[in-house]
């Protein structure tokens, strides 16, 4: 059973990475419907406002709280952030709400031993919230990915991604019922399941990147490419370690060695976007989402490497 502590530390460690992953991926659906299916264009706003409200709330508990490791991993914040949230902005006329990386910009990491029984409290709050707000957005982007299916709606993303996004807000919801819960991570367990998990998430960031590039951008098709077929085998091998019980250490290598590649030519790839020098149908704050998520992963591997 998590201690009061554990509870809230891991809570909110991952609140701060994920919250904005989901505003995100409200975003990347708020831009992709036609003018027919406003009301989805609406409600997919209505979300990314509700996880800005959130996100608020758990800055202000997360300071001085939040693992200092967390805080400076690169999955809450890049130095890209702001800018490409600016940029995503101007291109798009909606409003981001950028005080709220200014705020994480300045976010300090605590080592703290105890926790006083009102933070465990309002930290439970928060859980509830996100239980119900991303339990609301997995539904609706079970909706759009079955009308898309259907031919009954156009977007302009891919079935894939819309079927991806909601893996990670279930990955997400997940985690959080289990913090509710109260329950302990067997760690050599999660190693397992999240090495498949974000292997395969990696794979298919660099075929939504290959497949949103200009066609004249013939070397950075091939990269992206290449990584996706390097973690499509990744995922594959983490799968057989799992289903057969073999041991994960020599994976989890090959995925960190994998991921730290990626990672560099994701922040290249946000640099490009940024300064307009990749010809693609990219927006920029989705070069700096999958720059995030490469950071988290990271993080995760390091720690499985201490197990």
């Amino acid at each position: 059973m998590l201690s009061n502590l554990q509870f809230v530390k891991q809570s909110l460690g991952t609140h701060l990475f994920f919250i904005r992953i989901m505003k995100e991926h409200s975003f990347f659906l708020e831009v992709s419907f036609t003018p027919r299916d406003y009301s989805f264009t609406t409600r997919a706003d209505q979300f990314r406002l509700e996880f800005d409200r959130l996100l608020a709330d758990v800055i202000y508990l997360s300071n001085g709280v939040v693992s200092p490791t967390i805080i400076q991993s690169g999955e809450v914040v890049t130095p890209y952030t702001l800018n490409a949230e600016i940029a995503s902005s101007d291109l798009t006329a909606i409003q981001i709400q950028t005080n709220l990386t200014r705020a994480e910009y300045n976010l300090i990491g605590g080592n703290l031993t105890a926790v006083n029984p009102t933070l465990v409290q309002r930290t439970h709050t928060i859980n509830e919230r996100a239980i119900r707000l991303v339990s609301s957005l997995i539904q609706f982007k079970s909706i759009i990915l079955s009308s898309v299916l259907s031919c009954k709606m156009f977007t302009v993303n891919y079935p894939l991604l819309i079927d991806h996004i909601r893996r990670e807000a279930r990955l997400y919801l997940s985690m959080i019922q289990r913090f509710q819960r109260k329950e302990q991570v067997d760690i050599e367990k999660q190693a397992y399941e999240q090495e498949a998990f974000w292997n395969r998430i990696m794979a298919e960031h660099s075929k939504f990147i290959r497949g949103l590039l200009d066609p004249t951008e013939e070397t950075l098709f091939e990269i992206a490419d290449d990584f996706g077929n390097e973690f499509d085998q990744l995922t594959e091998e983490a799968r057989r370690a799992m289903d057969q019980t073999l041991p994960i250490s020599e994976i989890t290598d090959k995925s960190l060695e994998s991921t730290l590649k990626i990672r560099d030519f994701n922040t290249q790839a946000t640099e490009g976007l940024l300064d307009c020098k990749i010809r693609s149908i990219i927006i920029p704050l989705l070069g700096d989402h999958v720059l995030r998520e490469s950071n988290h992963f990271i993080r995760l591997l390091k720690e499985f490497e201490r197990y």
